[in-house]
């Protein structure tokens, strides 16, 4: 079920309905939003809310145990939560990377003179499995913390199956939304207004802009890079930056809008990536509830940041950025697009503790460039099927005998508009709103759901699925 369908939107309207009818009770009210959330999950495929539920109970046991463990014990409590984590990435592993690590072997033992036949299966790939699996495990890591108590069992469930972030994120730890279930959620005008301009905004982004540049543009360049020109291919690369962009900063101000609607609040998840004058302060900005997931929880938490020396902390760079890569998708483009990233990181790095006092600092516009388009190298490795079609799409970008073109003028338009998104005032949607909310609440309706028509109209003939639906 994709957010911008009319499908959703029925359902979400009977969901609004029924959350805030049972408001007298809050036990109630999240027992139907749970059911609404595997009835949404189960839409895609019924057969893996069991694994919802089974991963719930799995996280939930686990923080009980370790909670249970006296304070001096701090060896068997340091021991469950291993376990429970071991079990929550034997759940990610199994879905996600089955099939890649048997192929690997397959091709490690045939460079040996080794022919096995290995128990190939076809495995399915359950949506938002990335993203359930890393709350379930931010949630353990807090309460072995002492950071966060644990929560009840229902609590728990509707933290990791709560509809509007399950299947692409933002990555809500339970930090920031168990408390928000403690008690009976109120909608604000203030919460309202900007919600529904979120939506708008988010359906906007998706259906017209990232949608068009995905099937006209991007798609086909990168299905056969050989066979498209020069400008193709340097105007898709452009495209899929924007089409990332517009596609999960869109869910992700969806998810937004709908939770607050529901009485919740979410935290910001992107904030003018390509603003950014360094890939740290990019990574500040980009899908910033997994940046910071990484941050905390794999680079300080696992691997120990900076606190064993200058050398070590490049090296965790990396191998944060390496995990990173992986955790998108088992294939090895993600891995070398995880590998830049860490590596220009470290060199970053590397360049404020060695650069010569009496060197001036480059202007902020070209560093803003030169970081952009690194981010640029590292799009064309997460987009390619293969490491063979990336470096294809690159050397076509160099010298492209091919003379196909797809470019329009429109691609070239929404290409800009993108762009140009990024350098509005940051504070210009909470201005919007602020206007919005003084409006009667019956013209509030009206003007959104005129919004709505609007965008229909704009939009062209079907949605894609969403990108990070696959992660």
């Amino acid at each position: 079920m994709l957010f911008p369908t009319l499908s959703f939107g029925l359902f979400f309207l009977v969901v609004y309905a029924v959350a805030w009818g049972a408001q007298a009770s809050n036990e109630w009210r999240k027992i139907l939003l749970l059911l609404a959330s595997w009835t949404f999950y189960g839409a895609w495929d019924w057969r893996f809310v069991a694994l919802l539920i089974g991963s719930a109970f799995l996280n939930w046991g686990a923080a009980r145990l370790i909670d249970a463990q006296p304070e001096e014990e701090t060896g068997r409590r340091k021991a469950i939560l291993i376990v429970g984590v071991v079990a929550n990435l034997a759940i990610l592993g199994f879905f996600k990377y089955y099939g890649f690590f048997l192929e690997q072997l397959g091709d490690v033992l045939g460079a040996l003179g080794i022919q096995r036949d290995l128990p190939l299966m076809q495995v399915v790939l359950p949506v938002g499995i990335s993203f359930f699996t890393f709350q379930g495990m931010s949630y353990l890591a807090d309460v072995h913390a002492r950071r966060l108590a644990p929560a009840a069992l229902l609590d728990v469930t509707l933290l990791m199956s709560f509809f509007p972030h399950l299947v692409a994120g933002p990555i809500v730890r339970g930090s920031d939304l168990l408390p928000q279930f403690a008690r009976a959620p109120r909608l604000t005008r203030d919460m309202a207004t900007m919600g529904l301009l979120l939506i708008v905004w988010g359906l906007f982004k998706k259906a017209v802009i990232a949608s068009e540049l995905s099937t006209q543009l991007v798609d086909p360049v990168f299905f056969d890079p050989s066979a498209h020109s020069r400008a193709d291919l340097i105007a898709a690369a452009y495209g899929y930056a924007i089409q990332i962009y517009c596609d999960f900063s869109a869910y992700s101000d969806m998810a937004i809008g709908i939770a607050a609607l529901l009485g919740y609040r979410f935290p910001l998840n992107f904030d003018q990536p390509y603003r950014a004058a360094s890939l740290q302060e990019f990574w500040r900005r980009w899908h910033i509830s997994l940046s910071s997931w990484l941050r905390d929880y794999l680079y300080i938490g696992a691997l120990g940041g900076n606190r064993r020396g200058f050398a070590r902390q490049c090296v965790n760079l990396v191998a944060t950025m390496l995990l990173g890569g992986l955790w998108h998708g088992a294939k090895w483009t993600f891995v070398v697009w995880g590998g830049l990233h860490g590596g220009v990181l470290a060199l970053e790095r590397i360049w404020d503790r060695y650069r010569p006092e009496d060197w001036p600092r480059l202007p902020r516009v070209v560093t803003l460039l030169v970081t952009f388009h690194v981010v640029l190298i590292g799009w064309i490795f997460f987009r390619s099927e293969t490491f063979g079609g990336a470096t294809t799409y690159l050397g076509g970008m160099a010298a492209s005998n091919a003379t196909s073109a797809v470019l329009t003028p429109l691609m070239l338009v929404l290409i800009l508009f993108g762009l140009a998104i990024h350098f509005t005032p940051p504070l210009l949607a909470q201005n919007v709103a602020l206007r919005l909310r003084r409006l009667p609440a019956p013209a509030l309706g009206l003007l959104t759901g005129a919004a709505i028509l609007v965008v229909d109209a704009m939009r062209f003939e079907g949605v894609a699925p969403f990108i990070y639906y696959q992660f």
